[in-house]
């Protein structure tokens, strides 16, 4: 697993090693072979992939790369692809479901391609074992990141209120948050979106308290006490009115476009570390960026490297040998780091990282930078998610901190409901 010590750009800022050039690869030998690429993403993000899926076409010849993007639609799109038997050929995943694909047999074991079409010698150490799952890995890492907070830092300094840092815990931040809204004073703009919906940030609240979302062997790995806590610390907020409202939460998809931040109804956002350029580009006012709340300076932070986001190859796939030559290629050809950049997070070719660092924006390294500042917080990966999580996380765990927010439950009948859902669908 990926800790502080095997991460990442320390060594590769400091210039160990030079940037690799990948401009000899082989080419595809494929007549008329056609790949499905399909991801979701801000019109960034589609340009950039694009553009590389045309650098692979030119190097490859015979391989036409059909790009395909969606939005909110995303995952029930996939779903509906998966059920008809027609995946795309590769398609983009995030931790908290590509285990679910693995294990639903969606996606191909990649072992037998590494250190042959996909080279593993300049990843970061232990990247591959995030996308491990039962013993086999089923999908490549693009980037690495962490959870992060994103705050407006010119509001704060009108406000004169101290702006939160990695030593802020849950308590202070609630204090801030509800300061900072009454400063503020404007109808429909909070402090902060209710997230109480968001699967990431209990994960991080549950390793503060040496606890996660699942165990090893596929069980939930926290108590109904435990996300009462949770599920109160939010209502409290809300009541208070720290936090956006139900009405608000509601139309948040967990998609930057859809955030309260970037919606003008918010000055903080807790998403990735790799997407505060896309918050950037959408949101007016200056954004910083720091580590989530702590429980307290003694405990563990909850944070931990992830994969950013996650390519996988079909296993519908006609083309799987073509596919793996195209995962190396966007892990790690340099022309193709170039212009990736660092949107879906920091790279995780070591070369590519050196490599890019000095010509991407100051925003951007700002995200370079985070990754680095928290080297010495984070600890082990989370067990993965077992089969069912997926629809856990859409069928109940979002849903329910709706019910919260509009008052339709309490903070203990919604754990308790959370609990009684979670053993269903997991069948644990």
């Amino acid at each position: 697993m990926i800790n502080r010590r095997q991460m990442l750009l320390n060594g590769a800022m400091l210039g160990v090693g030079a940037a690799a050039s990948f401009s000899g690869m082989t080419k595809a030998s494929a007549q008329d072979a056609r790949l499905r690429l399909y991801w979701w993403g801000t019109p960034d993000r589609a340009k950039r992939t694009q553009d590389v899926a045309a650098l692979f076409s030119k190097t490859h010849n015979g391989v036409t790369i059909n790009a395909e993007t969606a939005g909110a639609d995303y995952w029930s799109k996939l779903t509906t692809m998966m059920a008809g038997g027609n995946l795309p050929d590769v398609f983009q995943l995030e931790p908290n479901s590509f285990a679910d694909y693995g294990r639903r047999k969606a996606t191909l074991p990649l072992d037998s391609y590494f250190g042959q079409a996909i080279r593993t010698d300049r990843l970061a150490s232990g990247a591959l074992d995030l996308c491990k799952v039962d013993g086999q890995i089923f999908g490549i890492p693009i980037a690495l990141n962490a959870c992060a907070m994103l705050y407006d830092k010119d509001v704060f300094a009108r406000a004169d209120i101290a702006p939160p840092t990695a030593t802020t815990t849950w308590e202070d931040f609630a204090k801030t948050c509800i300061q900072l809204t009454k400063f503020i004073g404007k109808d429909n703009v909070w402090a902060v979106g209710n997230c109480s919906h968001y699967n990431s940030m209990f994960t991080g609240w549950l390793g503060q308290r040496d606890k996660s979302m699942y165990t090893e062997d596929g069980k939930l790995g926290f108590t109904a006490d435990d996300a009462t806590e949770w599920y109160s610390y939010w209502q409290d907020l809300a009541k208070q009115g720290g936090c956006t409202p139900a009405e608000v939460q509601s139309m948040d998809k967990s998609l930057v476009e859809t955030n309260p931040l970037t919606t003008g109804n918010a000055v903080i956002a807790m998403t990735y570390s790799n997407l505060l350029p896309a918050y950037q580009a959408v949101y007016k006012g200056p954004l910083e960026i720091t580590a989530t709340p702590i429980m307290n300076k003694t405990a563990p932070s909850g944070l931990f490297y992830r994969p950013a986001l996650i390519w996988a190859i079909s296993s519908q796939s006609k083309n799987p040998d073509i596919a793996a030559q195209f995962l190396d290629y966007f892990i790690n050809d340099k022309e193709a780091g170039n212009i990736l950049g660092i949107e879906r997070g920091v790279p995780v070719n070591l070369d590519i990282q050196q490599n890019i660092t000095p010509a991407i924006d100051e925003l951007a390294k700002k995200t370079v930078s985070y990754i680095n500042d928290i080297a010495d917080l984070v600890g082990p990966y989370p067990p993965q998610i077992p089969l069912g999580a997926t629809e856990f996380n859409t069928r109940a765990f979002i849903p329910i901190g709706l019910k919260l927010s509009y008052g339709n439950l309490t903070p203990s009948e919604a754990a308790a409901e959370l609990i009684s859902q979670g053993k269903r669908i997991l069948k644990s």
